[in-house]
């Protein structure tokens, strides 16, 4: 049974779906569609990718600590509200 990490997956596919473009003094942007807010700017496109990638993790960090509403992305909702298990269940 493969291991499912629903955050991870979630951060995932949210960058697979990023858009970047080049701007004219050479450096990039890059920004997710699905999460208004979600901006980065590098001067390499690497460096773009991995600040992207760390601001997409703050903004869902901050959005489950506030109670934001969070977009829906392929079936994984953030906004449930966790269930509890017994600590006999571990």
């Amino acid at each position: 049974m493969a291991v499912r990490f629903i955050l991870t997956d979630y951060v995932n596919w949210l960058l697979a779906h990023a858009v970047y473009d080049k701007l004219d003094d050479g450096s990039y942007t890059g920004r997710i569609p699905q999460c208004k807010g979600v901006i980065a700017f590098g001067t390499t496109l690497r460096e773009c990718e991995d600040e992207l990638h760390s601001t997409l993790e703050d903004w869902i960090l901050l959005g489950l600590k506030l109670g934001h509403p969070l977009p829906v992305i392929a079936d994984i909702n953030l906004n449930k509200e966790p269930a509890y298990e017994p600590v006999e269940a571990v």
